[in-house]
């Protein structure tokens, strides 16, 4: 499967650029650029891996043709984070029944459990029972995985553990995803625009952190959280203990998707900017070698695009026959259907050498 050439506009050429755009700038409209309403959410706690709780939304369209399943990033919450009402706004319309959630330790999951995030050793489980659970409230097969950013990561998880747990899954979809942790906040630490980027981030972490703190007394040491001042220091401090690992780098590489990509089995759909300003580029050719042999990822890997935003130019949205700016969701989508169209084909293909098959032993009982 082919897809149309990524252009942004010219001045968002630059990954910083594009991105800080879309933080500050199209987040104030958003609702202007997509043309799909809100679906009708309905809201629900949904069971994780070691029975940890977890809000969630979903909404179901008459004769869905299949379910997505999806969360967000590092920070957030479903309330703001409108990227990922976007894509749940597209999917809807195109016929998708739509489950979202708040994973480990934000959102309202966060009044739900003071469990802390394992960036993907539990979350992957999550997604997929998730899924199930989806399935119980009369969401259609194929489930289909997705996140962006450190959310990604996760969704990737999900695929790496999917053919060991039942379910009707139908792949993963991971924008922009965290893919080398030590690399990228030592690389982030290197430039001053990497250090906005790094304190915005460990100031959400904070908050997050005393949000636990103050919905679960006890559950976190209040000076521990005074003494974050980084990403790193947030994970040092809260998460490594918790999951026996001696050191936030060996935590760091037991989750780093890098590691597996190379043998998953499950159709999976990988969106990649050489310009993320989150990550280190020299994370791109890793990556590059990572998917090259397996032939269950689909590797779109583009020079431009930011981290997560990837806005179209009017000559791209022309080129790409899409109806907005979205260009790394409409690839999603057609993705996603193009999947669909092979196993129908498939099907059919089967069924008429089924057919065949039979008649030809008709004709020979006949004779």
């Amino acid at each position: 499967m082919s897809f149309p050439t990524y252009i942004p506009p010219l001045l968002l050429q630059n990954g910083f650029a594009m991105t800080i755009h879309g933080a500050f700038s199209t987040s104030r409209n958003w609702e202007d650029t997509v043309f799909a309403p809100e679906p009708p959410y309905q809201q629900q706690i949904f069971m994780g891996a070691g029975s940890v709780p977890l809000f969630g939304l979903f909404a179901i369209p008459e004769n869905a043709r299949g379910t997505v399943v999806a969360t967000y990033g590092i920070t957030g919450t479903l309330e703001n984070q409108w990227l990922l009402r976007i894509w749940a706004r597209k999917a809807y319309a195109s016929g998708y029944a739509v489950v979202l959630f708040d994973w480990r330790a934000h959102g309202k999951s966060i009044e739900l459990s003071p469990t802390l995030a394992s960036d993907g050793l539990y979350e992957g489980e999550d997604f997929l029972r998730i899924a199930s659970q989806a399935a119980d409230l009369g969401c259609p097969g194929k489930f289909w995985l997705f996140g962006f950013s450190l959310g990604g990561q996760l969704a990737l998880w999900a695929g790496k553990i999917a053919l060991s747990m039942s379910g009707d899954i139908g792949g993963v979809i991971a924008i922009c995803p965290s893919l080398d942790a030590t690399r990228s906040l030592s690389y982030l630490l290197g430039s001053r625009q990497g250090r906005y980027i790094e304190k915005g981030i460990t100031g959400s972490l904070k908050t997050l952190a005393w949000q636990i703190h103050d919905t679960h007394p006890g559950a976190i040491d209040s000076a521990a959280i005074d003494r974050i001042d980084s990403i790193w220091a947030f994970d040092n401090e809260l998460v490594i203990s918790g999951l026996g690992f001696p050191t936030v780098e060996a935590y760091y590489d037991a989750t780093s998707p890098l590691h597996f990509l190379p043998h998953l089995e499950i159709p999976t759909l990988i969106i990649y900017a050489e310009n993320d300003p989150f990550f280190n580029p020299a994370i791109a050719p890793d990556l590059q070698a990572a998917c090259r042999n397996n032939p269950y990822i689909k590797l779109l890997l583009t020079k431009y695009g930011g981290h997560v935003m990837y806005l179209n130019s009017k000559r791209g949205q022309k080129q790409a026959n899409d109806p907005d700016v979205w260009w790394a969701w409409n690839r999603v989508l057609e993705w996603m259907d193009g999947w669909r169209e092979g196993r129908r084909q498939k099907s059919e293909v089967r069924r008429n050498i089924l057919m065949n098959r039979q008649d030809a032993e008709d004709a020979e009982r006949i004779k």
